[in-house]
């Protein structure tokens, strides 16, 4: 049973969560909290296995509850927001604290029956995270300066959910501004996405946006799926492009890493990468599996760096892993791997040499 505490200072968003959580036999509200002083009372009496959190609320906002929580009472949290430029902000900056998860706060831009499917998933994912990982120092750094590559035909695929935000950050951190042109799936509500990519724009020497429709794929430039979108590949005639579309969730979830990697495996095959990170479920999995069967060096990052070790796994499990790494050590295989390549295609023995490099 997962024991949940609600933390909102809305009467309406707490009777919601509420009765949305209170449906499935594997979750348990066991109290709710107008704001943090109460809620940290009610921790230690109740001691809940999740928290949702809101980020606005009186007497003290929930970041600053956040730090403090993290710091002496660590606990998964899902941040529960509003779609709004601000909040969208602060939620970044909440996963950059710990949270788990984000998810769209009951009447913002979402129905109830969709937040509701978010809500669960987050809960649980969350139930099942390590968050003691989101204290590591994952820095990393290729060390491999220029690629000095001819990279245009080259593609890199990564997908990731919970916990992803900080892998992504670190993965793309270690690499040179000299890579193939990257998509990205992350599972993350619509504009949260936008944030998302503006702030890796900031910090990391690859160009990082959120992707539009008809987007070329570009060395040195890294494309986000926005939130609530899929992202495809194709080509159009000696360059990639992205298409940007709608369509039914895939594994419940829009974007979805499988229709990426689906897309990657058709159009790039052996001319791909492909990386799975951390995060719940099996999304991106056969995805990855298709892309190791059309010849693509395929990547999942471990189990004691992943928050949640489940798309790897799941991944793993259907053998369409060629390497298995801690996250820190991703940015320079995909380095050597490019570098041993140069401009030649990619083969399983090549697979097989970096492998055992």
């Amino acid at each position: 049973m997962i024991r949940v505490l609600i933390v909102d200072d809305s009467a309406l968003v707490r009777k919601v969560l509420t009765a949305e959580l209170s449906k499935y036999g594997d979750i348990e509200v066991v109290g709710s909290a107008v704001d943090p002083y109460v809620a940290r009372d009610k921790i230690v009496r109740l001691r809940p296995d999740v928290i949702t959190l809101d980020l606005e609320m009186p007497r003290m906002n929930g970041l600053a509850f956040l730090a403090k929580l993290m710091k002496y009472y660590p606990l998964p949290v899902v941040v529960v927001s509003s779609l709004t430029p601000k909040n969208s902000e602060n939620a970044i900056r909440a996963l950059e604290l710990g949270a788990v998860e984000v998810i769209c706060k009951p009447g913002s831009a979402f129905r109830t029956p969709e937040i509701s499917n978010q809500l669960i998933h987050a809960v649980r994912a969350a139930a099942s995270a390590r968050i003691t990982k989101h204290r590591m120092d994952l820095e990393t750094k290729a060390g491999a300066g220029d690629l000095h590559l001819q990279a245009t035909d080259r593609i890199v695929a990564i997908g990731a959910s919970t916990g992803g935000t900080q892998a992504i950050e670190s993965l793309l951190k270690g690499l040179p501004r000299s890579c193939p042109g990257m998509l990205i799936v992350q599972h993350m509500p619509e504009q949260f996405t936008t944030t998302f990519a503006r702030r890796l724009n900031q910090i990391c020497e690859m160009e990082v946006r959120e992707a539009e429709d008809n987007d070329q794929v570009m060395p040195g430039v890294a494309l986000i799926a926005p939130g609530n979108r899929h992202m495809l590949l194709q080509q159009s005639g000696s360059h990639y492009q992205v298409r940007i579309k709608t369509g039914p969730p895939v594994n419940h979830q829009r974007p979805s890493v499988d229709v990426l990697f689906q897309s990657v495996a058709r159009y790039a095959g052996a001319s791909a990468i492909g990386v799975l990170l951390t995060g719940m479920g099996a999304d991106g999995a056969k995805g990855l599996l298709a892309m190791h069967e059309r010849g693509a060096y395929t990547l999942a990052q471990d189990e004691e760096t992943s928050v949640v070790f489940g798309m790897p796994k799941e991944a793993i499990k259907l053998g369409a892993v060629d390497e298995v790494l801690p996250i820190q050590q991703i940015p320079q295989a995909i380095v050597t791997f490019l570098q041993k390549q140069g401009k030649g295609r990619n083969t399983y023995a090549d697979r097989k040499e970096v492998g055992h490099a």
